[in-house]
């Protein structure tokens, strides 16, 4: 094994090289220091109709270097890997076509290390307690839906069931203007103050102004926070089937 890449799981095939043709299947790798996990995986997507088993990397580095060269459509990362998003940020920066599902595990199964997952980006997350159907039905839909949030985990990012806006946190504050929660909701999916302003036509400086204000208003240090703090009070819930915008 090579830069912790596992050549020895890795299915050769054109396709996988040269584009995102979903001919053969979705293309599947993972990112796991361990290797009776990597097998197992890996058997499991290569007798699933539809998956294609592209390869496994063993840690940060190698796992840059394995979806640089053979392109899934899709990578499963172990949190223990990814403890602050880096990983994460860098691989769907370098592929904003490629989908990216966080395995969490029990000592990071809380509402800022997951709230913090979705506002890097995240298209979805897992407890790595999960069974095998469950694995393979939030890898097809994080390809398909770009969002899936294990129901186990869901408690950690609270169950109010709050929708629309305005709305606040706690009693007592100020409650967020619809554009604001708007803007929230965006950070949540992972939007930039860039991105947010093309979504909701108005300037980037606005966005800066809304997002002073979420955080003053929600008593956040950050976005990150702000998110964590949105989703543990209510004001975000999972499963948003439809945005505000």
């Amino acid at each position: 094994m090579a830069n912790n890449i596992d050549h020895r799981q890795v299915r050769p095939t054109g396709a996988v090289v040269t584009g995102r043709s979903t001919e053969g299947g979705l293309g599947i790798a993972l990112v796991d220091s361990v290797p009776l996990v990597r097998e197992g995986l890996s058997a499991l997507v290569m007798r699933t109709r539809g998956l294609r088993w592209v390869g496994a990397a063993g840690s940060p580095h190698a796992a840059l270097q394995l979806c640089e060269r053979f392109r899934p459509h899709a990578v499963i990362i172990d949190s223990g890997l990814d403890p602050r998003w880096h990983l994460s940020r860098m691989l769907i920066g370098n592929d904003p076509e490629l989908g990216v599902l966080l395995m969490i595990r029990e000592t990071q199964r809380n509402t800022q290390y997951i709230a913090g997952a979705i506002a890097a980006g995240v298209h979805g997350v897992i407890s790595r307690r999960s069974e095998p159907p469950q694995l393979i039905q939030a890898i097809q839909r994080v390809h398909a839906e770009r969002r899936y949030i294990d129901p186990t985990l869901a408690p950690a990012l609270g169950s109010a069931k709050s929708k629309g806006g305005p709305v606040s946190a706690n009693q007592g504050q100020q409650p967020l203007s619809r554009r604001e929660y708007q803007v929230l909701q965006l950070i949540a999916d992972g939007l930039e103050n860039q991105a947010i302003a093309k979504v909701l036509y108005v300037s980037v400086e606005t966005v800066r102004t809304h997002v002073k204000s979420i955080l003053r208003k929600l008593s956040a240090r950050d976005r990150t926070h702000a998110v964590a703090v949105a989703f543990r009070s209510g004001v975000l819930t999972v499963n948003q089937e439809d945005h505000p915008y």
